[in-house]
């Protein structure tokens, strides 16, 4: 049985996280499954909204600590004495969340901690269980957010939280996380499937280039002035002034029917 496990349904693509007896704590096979799942369902033209969720009772507990205290995995593999080596981190799943324009929505159904925050926080939207819980307990093991929480919680809280939250690494309870502002929206654990295919149905109905190129956008806006990125805006909108999905969307509004959007 697959590690990550794959579901597509209409527009949509699920991954899931596969070792609900581990509480899908994450191996060095896992994260290569898993970074090609997710560029996969980006260059598949009929994906338009990937959900990441957790299979069992966990979201993703992290690495593997088992493998990690042995030496047979990922910090084992990072801190050996043979050498330096070079370190790349172009195909490391939170980097390809980030680069990729799919929408990606966390579907947090258990608890995430450690690396599993981080890739929760590396989704663009994260829908989270009531039973759930958040876990940054990184500096009680001695070590920091390695994945992308360094540099999304002071984006998203502001410096003050996020040092509040690193560094007194208390678990946080579905309310606390939503309005601390860390999630979108605390469900009821038994309509989390639920509101996660509506939210992604939502967003699949809606013209995808411009889904895809907002999130371009919102991801080349935190590095650019201003002024530069209302330049790369204008460019943007002409082009998308030219698309079919444009004529449909007005086509649609006056004849008051619902859109269909075709991605062209």
């Amino acid at each position: 049985m697959s590690d990550v496990k794959v579901v597509t349904e209409g527009n949509i693509r699920k991954i899931i996280l596969n070792r609900p007896e581990a509480m899908n704590s994450i191996t060095p096979a896992m994260l290569s499954q898993l970074n090609d799942e997710i560029k996969s369902a980006d260059e598949d033209n009929n994906i338009r909204v990937i959900i990441l969720t957790g299979e069992g009772r966990a979201f993703c507990a992290g690495l593997d600590l088992k493998q990690a205290a042995s030496g047979e995995g990922i910090s084992g593999a990072l801190s050996g004495g043979n050498g330096a080596i070079h370190y790349s981190t172009r195909e490391i799943c939170t980097v390809t969340l980030q680069r990729i324009d799919t929408p990606v929505i966390a579907v947090i159904n258990g608890a995430a901690a450690g690396y599993g925050l981080d890739l929760a926080l590396g989704c663009d939207m994260r829908l989270m269980s009531d039973k759930a819980v958040l876990m940054p307990g990184f500096a009680k093991m001695g070590v920091i957010p390695e994945s992308g929480g360094t540099w999304y919680l002071p984006r998203l809280l502001g410096w003050a939280k996020a040092c509040e939250i690193s560094m007194l690494g208390d678990t946080l309870n579905a309310a606390q996380s939503e309005d601390y502002g860390l999630i979108n929206k605390a469900v009821k654990a038994e309509d989390l499937d639920a509101v996660s295919m509506e939210w992604a149905n939502k967003i699949s109905a809606n013209a995808p280039l411009a889904i895809s190129e907002m999130k371009r956008l919102f991801r080349h806006g935190l590095t650019q002035d201003f002024e530069s990125h209302s330049h790369h805006v204008l460019m943007s909108v002409l082009n998308l002034f030219k698309s079919n999905d444009f004529k449909e969307g007005v086509s649609s509004f006056i004849e008051k029917r619902a859109p269909e959007f075709k991605g062209n």
